[in-house]
């Protein structure tokens, strides 16, 4: 358009300028070797401009004639190289969609086409195709050959490690992470298997370079490098915290600050502070993460920040940390393990079983059968309740990957990722999670001693207790609800109202515990 405009605006111009030397008539006289020519000023003005047209178009002729070799050549050429890149262009398609025989005809036929010195697919492609062949040393080799050029370094480090990951080679793959991540640091997949390592070698402050490098390659938001930063320093003020308690509580408090609600930031800061014998502000970094996430060694910590209080005391601190999360179970059992160690063993007993009302869990009946163990001793109610921790739900843990931990770790062992654990309940066990949508109850043993369907046949005295062991086998073995244990009492006469007999010490079966488990199979 603006070509139509220019070439508008020259004839328009030239137009004017005839139009202005019609109006003006004159002439022109020229003398040249003894004769005189005289003509018109028009005359003279369209003679000058028909020459000068007819030299450029005379000009025009003699240049194309002169680069006619150069124009046919780099026609074919141009032809030549849109044929390979329309080849090369089917081929990388072909070796995405997994044509490993398509992909190496192409790859055959942009080679020829094309060379690979002016285009670095090509060289890709012959990498993917002996990949889709199955010929991973000749894709390796391919790789390798493209570390001596600067263009494609980056791209061979990547199938390099690639490669290594396939095959396992973990130190391997970290080799070539490495060195992409020196080469570009906003590298994804580089920058986080270098922070991975660096993390497993307790090189702190060179992931915290390496993330700083990634917030100034706007690779990762703002959001993500504060809570990589928070955990990089949790673990930074974890490791210097027998070394550096000055640096630790700095990494610490940072850290807190960075992300409030991490818990492991939270106990990191607050064990700093207080071996800076800075009670107020540990205890109220506790408070605050105990307020947005109750958690058991918040509480033990907390608990415990005087080394030398009495139980009492301890006792006391548990019901302020209840008070700030009423209606918790961690601050019931919180308060129930500080009443424990102080001998409150009712105190104790009652926010157990306000916990277990509140959430069951394994950590409360274990808590019941250490109370019950130290207030009365009684092995029945002991065994009891370790039968309920068995069957009840786990409590949470540090989970990462599958791997569980009784301890945070700021990557995880399984795939050196970091920030992987979580504080979440594991997988439960394979008998509660199977359970029935319909309540469907369990029959029950007959009271008679005539047998019933699938119950085991009524015995003598004298034989119970090998029947009745045999009858516990079958029970085992078809999954069934176990059925009461009857063992001889007295005289070895079973009672006459058709209760099943126990031993002296046996508690027996809470009723609730009954209904409860006759709702479920059980494989275990």
């Amino acid at each position: 358009m603006v070509r139509v405009l220019f070439f508008l605006l020259v004839v328009f111009g030239l137009g004017l300028g005839f139009a202005w030397l019609a109006d003006r008539p004159g002439e022109m006289v020229v003398t040249f070797q003894g004769y005189q020519y005289q003509v018109s000023l028009m005359v003279a003005a369209v003679a000058v401009t028909a020459i000068v047209a007819a030299v450029m178009i005379l000009w025009w002729l003699v240049r194309s004639i002169w680069n006619s070799p150069y124009m046919i050549s780099r026609y074919f050429r141009v032809r030549r190289r849109d044929r390979g890149y329309q080849a090369l262009s089917t081929g990388m398609i072909a070796a995405g969609a997994g044509d490993a025989a398509l992909a190496r005809k192409k790859n055959r036929e942009a080679a020829k086409l094309i060379s690979s010195d002016q285009e670095p697919l090509i060289q890709l492609l012959d990498a993917h195709a002996s990949l889709l062949e199955g010929d991973h040393d000749g894709a390796r080799k391919r790789f390798e050959a493209m570390l001596d050029d600067p263009e494609l370094r980056l791209l061979g480090l990547r199938g390099l490690y690639l490669e290594a990951e396939r095959l396992g080679e973990r130190e391997a793959a970290r080799h070539y992470a490495g060195r992409a991540a020196a080469i570009a640091p906003q590298l994804g997949w580089a920058s986080d298997v270098t922070l991975g390592e660096k993390t497993e070698q307790g090189d702190w402050d060179g992931a915290l370079r390496l993330v700083e490098m990634q917030k100034a390659g706007h690779q990762i938001d703002r959001e993500t490098v504060n809570r990589r930063r928070a955990v990089l320093l949790t673990a930074k003020s974890m490791a210097a915290l027998d070394v550096d308690p000055l640096a630790a509580k700095n990494a610490g408090t940072e850290a807190n600050r960075l992300a409030p609600a991490l818990v492991p930031a939270a106990l990191a800061a607050a064990r700093a502070l207080f071996r800076q014998n800075d009670l107020r502000r540990g205890t109220k970094v506790l408070e605050a993460i105990w307020k947005v996430e109750p958690h058991p060694e918040v509480a033990d910590l907390y608990v415990h920040a005087r080394p030398g209080d009495a139980t009492h005391d301890r006792l006391a601190r548990a019901r302020r940390l209840q008070s700030l999360k009423q209606n918790h179970p961690q601050s019931s059992l919180a308060v129930a393990r500080a009443a424990l160690d102080a001998g409150e063993y009712r105190a104790a007993r009652e926010e157990a079983e306000a916990a277990i009302r509140m959430q069951p869990g394994e950590a409360a009946y274990l808590l019941l059968a250490d109370i019950e163990e130290a207030e009365t001793g009684d092995q029945g109610r002991i065994r009891q309740y370790l039968s309920r921790a068995l069957r009840a739900p786990r409590d949470p843990a540090w989970v990462a990957d599958g791997y569980v931990s009784d301890r945070w770790a700021p990557c995880s062992p399984v795939t050196g990722k970091l920030d992987a654990f979580e504080w979440r309940v594991p997988v439960e066990r394979l008998g509660q999670m199977i359970e029935q949508e319909d309540e469907i109850p369990l029959p029950a043993l007959p009271a008679k001693t005539e047998p019933a369907v699938g119950a085991a046949p009524a015995v003598e005295p004298e034989t119970a207790p090998a029947a009745l062991s045999a009858v516990n086998q079958k029970t085992v073995e078809h999954d069934a609800e176990p059925a009461a244990r009857v063992a001889p009492a007295g005289d070895g006469r079973p009672p006459e109202n058709g209760e099943p007999m126990r031993r002296p010490d046996d508690p027996g079966v809470d009723p609730e515990e009954t209904d409860e488990a006759s709702k479920r199979f059980r494989l275990f």
